[in-house]
């Protein structure tokens, strides 16, 4: 579970200077590597595929390093392969495919039983999915993604609950050695950027050596010291929270007081129930308004006096969407 960066809580902190500060959260599940066969259960295949369709962001470390000491490993768990981060990417993409095709084949064959015995009605009903299906079967057999396909609003409403491995969306995680964190980027990384492109996912770089040797750093100030070191301003794992976190759609409120100062997690749309029910049940039930500014007008008039003087402190009623940086105050009554 890593604490999300954000420097705005950071902020609210500096004004309120509270007993205690709360980051949102990012959970990683850090799943085995899986050889080729996966989808028939060779190695830990079917685990390895139970764990990804619990996820809502699929991470995907790519080696993008050389050294000899470090057996790399595609097809054989005990032969080692060459450095290839297209053919990694593509074997493991592959497997995830295989999964989904025998996942839409199985609801295939339901909705022929269906149509069959119900007639023309139901295939009416179902016209969603065939059409999905008809678009997306063919890429996974080509061993391209779901995700890749050019679908409707209904068509992606109607191959939701089949909960497709390749519909997820996907970053790739470039894993680098020490001699490239400065530069960001070496000829293996460059080909994991023009494979994401390609798929319209996003790349993010790191070194998991440089990663696992700051994780032991427990001064902030030393910390911030061993990252300038080669000339970085954040871990890479910090970039790696925020991007998954937007990616799964997720926002942040905050709320703050001499007691707290906290981030919230909602989801993108959340209306103002819907987000003080995030901080308790209670809150949402017996909801009446909520007292909202945004954290740049903190930012500008300095405190919540100054903005109220400025007009900027809102009320705000239950059909408000709450917007990323807002700092909110619930009223309610149960």
């Amino acid at each position: 579970i890593v604490d999300l960066p954000d420097e705005r809580l950071d902020f609210l902190a500096s004004i309120h200077n509270p007993k205690k500060k709360t980051p949102a959260t990012v959970k990683f599940v850090d799943i085995a590597g899986l050889i080729k066969g996966a989808a028939q259960g060779e190695g830990l295949g079917n685990k390895f595929l139970a764990n990804i369709r619990e996820c809502s962001v699929i991470a995907h470390v790519v080696r993008c390093f050389d050294n000899p000491d470090i057996m790399h490993v595609r097809e054989n768990a005990n032969e080692a392969a060459p450095i290839d981060p297209e053919s990694d990417i593509l074997t493991i993409n592959w497997e995830l495919c295989q999964a989904d095709l025998n996942t839409i084949e199985v609801r295939q064959d339901k909705v022929t039983r269906a149509i069959r015995s119900l007639g023309h009605e139901e295939e009416k009903k179902y016209a969603p999915l065939i059409s999905a299906i008809a678009k997306i079967k063919p890429l996974l057999q080509d061993g391209k993604c779901a995700r890749t396909a050019n679908l409707s609003d209904d068509e992606k409403n109607a191959v939701y609950d089949m909960f497709l491995l390749t519909m997820k969306p996907t970053i790739y995680v470039a894993n680098v050695d020490e001699d490239t964190i400065s530069k960001g980027t070496n000829k293996y990384v460059e080909i994991v950027k023009k494979y994401a492109d390609e798929e319209k996912s996003e790349v993010v770089v790191i070194c998991g050596k440089f990663e696992s040797d700051l994780a032991e750093i427990t001064e902030p100030a030393d910390k911030k010291e061993f990252m300038e070191s080669v000339g970085l301003t954040e871990s890479g794992l910090s970039v790696l929270a925020r991007k998954t976190y937007h990616l799964m759609g997720l926002r942040t409120f905050f709320t703050g007081g001499p007691d707290e100062c906290r981030a919230w997690t909602i989801h993108a749309g959340d209306k103002a129930p819907r987000a003080a029910g995030v901080i308790h049940t209670d809150f949402e039930k017996g909801f009446i308004k909520a007292e909202a500014y945004a954290i740049d007008d903190l930012r500008q008039y300095k405190d919540e006096a100054s903005i109220k003087a400025a007009g900027k402190y809102r009320q705000e009623g239950k059909e408000y969407v709450v917007q990323d940086g807002d700092v909110l105050f619930f009223k309610f009554n149960v």
